[in-house]
């Protein structure tokens, strides 16, 4: 799960610069605003590479989610954008832990073949 869930963040994080400079063009919103949100966005998908794994880190995934679909009110094309990758984000989840638990079931069946057996003592 980890590996599909961190792909995804790592394209919302160039998704969020992209975001970034387009916002820039909005002359109702101050350059410093929109690089201080669009920094912290960006250097959030970042941590939560590392955090996908560990209690919270998906719940967090889902908020960045909404957040990228509701920055839509100041970049339009976000609330595309924001649903496809909304859209990468359940299939990472959803996928990553199927792959998880296959990976686990054939880790425990290569145990059990190769587990060396005791011969009795005779």
């Amino acid at each position: 799960m980890r590996t599909l869930c961190s792909s995804t963040l790592i394209g919302e994080f160039f998704i969020i610069g992209f975001a970034g400079l387009v916002a820039m063009k909005d002359p109702d919103l101050s350059t410093t605003t929109v690089w201080l949100v669009s920094g912290i966005a960006m250097v959030l998908c970042v941590l939560l590479c590392g955090m996908v794994t560990r209690p919270g880190g998906v719940a967090l995934g889902w908020a960045l989610q909404l957040a990228l679909v509701a920055s839509g009110v100041f970049v339009p094309t976000m609330y595309f954008m924001g649903a496809v990758f909304a859209a990468l984000w359940w299939a990472s989840v959803h996928y990553g832990r199927k792959v998880d638990e296959a990976k686990a079931r054939f880790a425990a069946q290569a145990a059990s073949t190769s587990s060396p057996t005791t011969p009795d003592a005779a």
